[in-house]
């Protein structure tokens, strides 16, 4: 994918919280809220088991405007250095702000166009690095499971993937299987997650108290966000309680050899049968017939409509953990990810079969 309709298509996305709201999910203000105090969590890991993570350096958006002599300190400091700017809402119903990417000055200029109410905000400016690694995976009772990549980290929330497929990977607590052969990205991996292996039972019951944690073989459950940077190392990005209980059921299945006109990575368990209906941005517009397949290249919000008229979803692009496939499983459509070919392999009215538990399309007369 060229840079330019990569980044064409991340000025479309949505924050998962925005995507869950969109379908009326029941859980989208709970998500939104531990979204919001993430880092707060992320803070308690540090202290309790040393978990390093983006720390930011926080405001409140009041100091910006008036100019509080603590955040000029800061400005000056580090008006070059490169960081994600987030604002944080005090009041339930406002909307989350950030853009990543700027020096800090340049987000201090955006800060100042964005029209909101001062005491209503806080501000994180996070430290910004280029990830060589980036991750998101899940921890539950079946294991560790998620997907790794190199590079930006939008590549796995957002599903487009530029140079590198991302490769899905499972750890069931005594072996490692990983969907491609890589060496370096397993050597990472087994790195990585020692940071959540809490075996202190005093530490466990400390996280328990502060954050209702919950343990499988030891290791700290949830959803997780990572990457690894040459300038900052690992940092932890995210750690999710609610989403991860959204998948306590996870179980990543290892692709296999198939004679399937099509094979993915299983978005969301189910079966399905319906005429495939191709849909890209020119056309996202026209009627999709009710009991279709809907087939993209990766679906972003414009395509939730189509999500919850679909009988099952097939995309080329996109991850398992991706913001789409994950409002795909709320919605309980079987949904196929990663694909790579759909597109091009299957055709408008072609009726086909959706086996999303084993992850391939099939024809079907």
């Amino acid at each position: 994918m060229a840079n330019e309709k990569l980044a064409e298509l991340l000025k479309t996305q949505k924050s998962l919280t925005e995507w869950l709201e969109d379908i009326k999910h029941k859980d989208a203000e709970a998500i939104r809220k531990e979204d919001n105090e993430k880092r707060e969590r992320l803070k308690i890991l540090e202290d309790i088991i040393g978990l390093p993570f983006d720390k930011p350096t926080q405001f409140e958006a009041i100091d910006l405007t008036e100019k509080n002599p603590k955040f000029i300190k800061y400005l000056k400091e580090h008006g070059d250095e490169a960081c994600a700017i987030r604002l944080i809402p005090k009041k339930e119903g406002l909307p989350k702000l950030r853009i990543r990417g700027k020096p800090v000055s340049g987000a201090y200029g955006w800060f100042l166009e964005q029209e909101i109410k001062p005491t209503d905000y806080r501000v994180d400016f996070i430290p910004h690095a280029d990830a060589t690694w980036s991750l998101i995976f899940v921890i539950n009772k079946h294991g560790i499971q998620g997907e790794i990549i190199r590079g930006l980290h939008t590549q796995l929330t957002q599903g487009f993937h530029e140079r590198f497929k991302p490769l899905v990977f499972r750890y069931d607590f005594q072996k490692w299987q990983l969907s491609g052969k890589d060496p370096e990205s397993l050597t990472y991996l087994k790195r990585l997650v020692k940071f959540l292996k809490v075996s202190d039972k005093k530490r466990q019951a400390q996280l328990k108290k502060k954050l209702s944690s919950t343990f499988a073989d030891d290791y700290l459950e949830g959803y997780f966000e990572a990457y690894e940077s040459d300038e900052f190392g690992t940092w932890f990005i995210d750690y999710s309680p609610v989403l991860g209980k959204m998948y306590a059921d996870m179980l990543v299945k290892m692709p296999s050899a198939t004679k399937a006109l099509v094979q993915g990575q299983i978005g969301c368990l189910g079966k399905a049968k319906g005429p495939a209906q191709i849909v890209d941005p020119k056309n996202i517009d026209k009627d999709f017939p009710k009991g279709a397949v809907l087939v993209c290249s990766v679906t972003t919000p414009d395509y939730v409509p189509l999500m919850q008229k679909a009988v099952a979803i097939v995309t080329d692009q996109g991850g398992i953990l991706s913001h789409a496939a994950i409002v795909a499983r709320e919605l309980k459509k079987p949904c196929i990810v990663g694909t790579g070919n759909a597109t091009k392999v299957l055709k408008n009215g072609q009726n086909v079969s959706v086996n999303a538990d084993l992850g391939i399309v099939e024809q079907f007369i």
